[in-house]
Order: structure tokens, then C-alpha cells, then sequence
């Protein structure tokens, strides 16, 4: 049943997600040079492409980070019925 307590205790992903994109996008650089710097154009792209895909998500997970909490019901919302059980009707 809902408690109506959610809005309060909920997490969101959104910081693991930034920082995991943050890690992804200095691996995806690094390796871009170090194979660049190895003579191995082919991975260097294919981690610059990986890079750039890495540094738009980093860019949508710090937007939707600024724009807040969206609305959520709060206590005033009451919670909903648990639905009745097969025999108990």
C-alpha cells in the first residue's frame, strides 16, 4: 500500500549515473589517445565515437539533474486501496 511517504524517501540514479559517466568518459579519451599515440586509427575512432556518445549522456544526466524534482503526489494524495484477495469477495 502506498504510504504516501515516497516523494520523501525516493533516490534518484541520476548522481551513480554522472558519475559513471564521468569514469566512461576518461577511459573512452584515454583510450582514444593511447591508441592514437599506438598507430591504431580504427580504435581511436571507435573510442572517440564511444566518447562522444559517453559526453552526451553526461550532458542529459546534468540537465535533467538542474531541473530538479518533477511533481510528485505528496501526503495529501491518499494512498491507494490494496486490491482485495480472490475470496474475499
Amino acid at each position: 500500500m502506498r504510504t504516501g511517504s515516497e516523494p520523501m524517501t525516493a533516490r534518484s540514479p541520476l548522481r551513480m549515473r554522472f558519475w559513471l559517466s564521468v569514469w566512461g568518459l576518461i577511459w573512452t579519451v584515454g583510450g582514444s589517445v593511447a591508441f592514437a599515440f599506438q598507430g591504431r586509427p580504427g580504435w581511436a575512432v571507435a573510442c572517440g565515437v564511444l566518447a562522444l556518445i559517453v559526453a552526451v549522456d553526461l550532458f542529459m544526466v546534468v540537465r535533467h539533474i538542474r531541473q530538479g524534482p518533477h511533481y510528485q503526489p505528496g501526503p495529501d494524495v491518499p494512498p491507494y486501496e490494496p486490491p482485495d484477495p480472490p475470496g474475499r469477495r
